[in-house]
């Protein structure tokens, strides 16, 4: 039995009825009222619900010169890795401006998973994570002005991916990679409620959870440059 199955209850004569009768409802004079019988009924299955995550993060970024303690509250759709939950979390962190915010991440359809608008709400920059395809990015960069993208993928496949499609300034959006293994190793670390550190410097990035320090170096790759 499906574990979306349900028990429901139909109403059969004691003896066999006519099916067409049983449909119009109509039986003869006299038949005994109906006995419950027990049957099976698959149910759609429910949808699955997002996960909330909530990270409490010191940010310390030496090179912008922003110091903010921030409150991360993290919706994880059911298809979300954790890998890219943490991407999403480092690029808002890296990004850190007024007016920035999360979409509805990888749900979202019209926007990218971090957006910065002005006060006026008009959208000041596109901030890709994963691999988003060139429409995507060819479309934020000419809507926001500003595009950029973090990657908790290889890059050298995704600059490949990208290069030669049509993409508005592609030379002057930035693709942001991390070390190999740190974004796995930090994941694995993330629980629904997390304190994190967060430094950087010289685009050296130091992140500390729970007493464990990882670090890595943000690298910065140009879309059209040779890989």
């Amino acid at each position: 039995m499906s574990a979306s199955s349900v028990f429901c209850f139909s109403l059969e004569p004691r003896e066999a009825v006519d099916q067409e009768d049983l449909r119009r409802g109509r039986l003869e004079a006299g038949s005994e009222p109906p006995i419950p019988s027990a049957f099976v009924y698959d149910a759609p299955p429910m949808a699955l619900t997002a996960t909330l995550y909530n990270l409490t993060v010191q940010l310390a970024d030496v090179d912008r010169g922003v110091y903010e303690t921030l409150e991360l509250r993290m919706a994880r759709h059911p298809s979300e890795t954790l890998d890219y939950m943490l991407t999403r979390a480092l690029a808002y962190c890296l990004e850190y401006q007024d007016g920035i915010a999360f979409s509805e991440g990888v749900s979202a359809v019209d926007e990218p998973a971090v957006v910065v608008r002005d006060l006026t709400g008009r959208l000041t920059a596109w901030i890709e994570v994963g691999a988003p395809d060139a429409d995507r990015v060819h479309r934020g960069s000419k809507l926001a002005g500003r595009a950029a993208i973090y990657t908790q993928r290889d890059p050298v496949r995704l600059l490949a991916q990208l290069d030669g499609r049509k993409i508005h300034r592609a030379a002057e959006i930035p693709l942001y990679s991390f070390g190999r293994g740190f974004i796995e190793n930090v994941a694995r670390t993330i629980e629904r409620r997390t304190k994190l550190s967060i430094s950087i410097t010289e685009r050296q990035l130091y992140l500390e959870v729970d007493g464990r320090t990882f670090t890595t170096k943000v690298e910065a790759h140009r879309l059209g440059e040779p890989t």
